[in-house]
């Protein structure tokens, strides 16, 4: 029996796939470090827990409305008000099982078949195969390392065709770690507008970001903008909520009714109970959510010093998130025991094999010439990771 061609052309997760084989390594004994997955090390702190427990005892288990509760999306509208300078109404708020759905329901919603959606390279692995597996083509626009990682405008221009419907833009990055400021969203913001596209902005690194300029939400740029963006954010990344599994989209009136009945018919409701602790994240005290950048500054600091002081590596440091881009060309056509390393997924292979480092190669972002480390772990994990990758190279022939 034939399966659908659409669904057997996605590709897997490179992203989660490392991570699997690292934490299978772990259970068999192998004291692996993992650089690969995109997940706060940190518990969810425990005024979150604490309102998920009160929800359970409560009764508070059953289905909400199919965009979330409403007293969520009021939570969500008075954080993008006091956060971002954005006015949203509920009804313009949807509530989805993590960010990724979100993104996923946005790109149902707005993409015809053949239709273009514009992606920065490297980019987040999920972004064209959710465009393709809703019938659209995504057109890459290559960013270079020493321009921080950043899309040139005129390049962007030169992209957009008759068939182009948006931009998707993750700011900060992942997963380069890129921060477009101020100056940079008001060009993505005219081109969008003067060419009349959507821009997608998933902002769920927006609490993640080591610099002394506030982040800046390009849908506050002004009413035209505002009236095309997809906002995208959620409660993984600021609050160590990945497995709570709650994102929203925040979008014009028209697009957020759409989202809406495509989750009713696809989903329901997201999980109640996280729901309810995602409220009380949002309202509640956000110590815990500045701690964690501090570490994960620290912890940037850190490991881009380690990975310089490493003959035949290096690395751009990035402005938020919490990934780095190592770049590994120099290592190309050496040897490790005899096998070359010809691009990222051999050198991944090896270091993995080779002194148990699971790192998640570039080609899966569209940059082979580099690997990506996520420093969403403990300094002193860093510091023994970096002890084994210097030992890697060391070997090599």
């Amino acid at each position: 029996m034939e399966l659908s061609k659409r669904a057997t052309a996605i590709a897997e997760s490179m992203t989660l796939a490392i991570d699997a084989k690292a934490k299978k390594m772990h259970s068999q004994g192998i004291a692996v470090i993992g650089f690969g997955a995109g997940e706060p090390d940190f518990d969810t702190p425990v005024y979150i827990r604490d309102a998920a427990k009160e929800a359970l005892d409560a009764g508070y288990t059953r289905y909400t409305p199919a965009a979330g509760t409403l007293a969520l999306r009021q939570a969500i509208c008075d954080k993008l008000e006091r956060d971002n300078g954005l006015h949203y109404e509920p009804k313009q708020i949807v509530v989805s099982n993590g960010a990724k759905h979100s993104l996923y329901n946005t790109f149902a919603t707005l993409l015809n078949p053949g239709d273009e959606v514009i992606i920065p390279a490297p980019y987040w692995v999920s972004y064209p195969e959710q465009v393709k597996m809703c019938d659209g083509v995504p057109v890459f626009v290559e960013t270079k390392e020493e321009n921080g990682f950043l899309m040139d405008m005129g390049e962007l221009e030169r992209a957009i065709t008759p068939r182009t419907k948006a931009i998707c833009l993750c700011n900060p990055c992942n997963p380069t770690g890129a921060l477009y400021h101020r100056k940079a969203l008001e060009e993505i913001a005219r081109i969008a507008v003067a060419h009349d596209l959507f821009v997608v902005s998933d902002e769920i690194y927006e609490k993640l970001v080591y610099t002394d300029e506030p982040y800046v939400s390009i849908a506050s740029l002004g009413q035209e903008i505002y009236d095309r963006t997809i906002l995208i954010n959620g409660a993984s990344k600021a609050y160590a909520m990945t497995g709570w599994r709650i994102g929203y989209a925040a979008a014009p009136n028209a697009v957020a009714k759409v989202m809406s009945n495509l989750q009713s018919q696809a989903t329901s409701a997201p999980n109640a109970v996280a729901q309810f602790a995602t409220m009380a994240a949002l309202q509640g005290p956000q110590d815990e959510v500045a701690y964690m950048t501090r570490e994960f500054h620290a912890r940037r600091d850190m490991l881009c010093e380690m990975i310089a002081a490493i003959p035949g590596l290096s690395c751009h440091t990035p402005e938020g998130a919490f990934y780095i881009m190592m770049n590994i060309h120099e290592l190309f056509g050496r040897k490790y025991h005899g096998s070359v390393i010809t691009d990222s997924m051999t050198f991944s292979d090896l270091l993995l094999d080779g002194v148990q480092v699971a790192v998640v190669p570039g080609i899966a972002f569209g940059a082979d010439d580099f690997v990506r480390l996520s420093y969403a772990t403990s300094q002193e994990n860093i510091q023994e990771g970096m002890k084994r990758i210097a030992a890697f190279v060391n070997e090599l022939e």
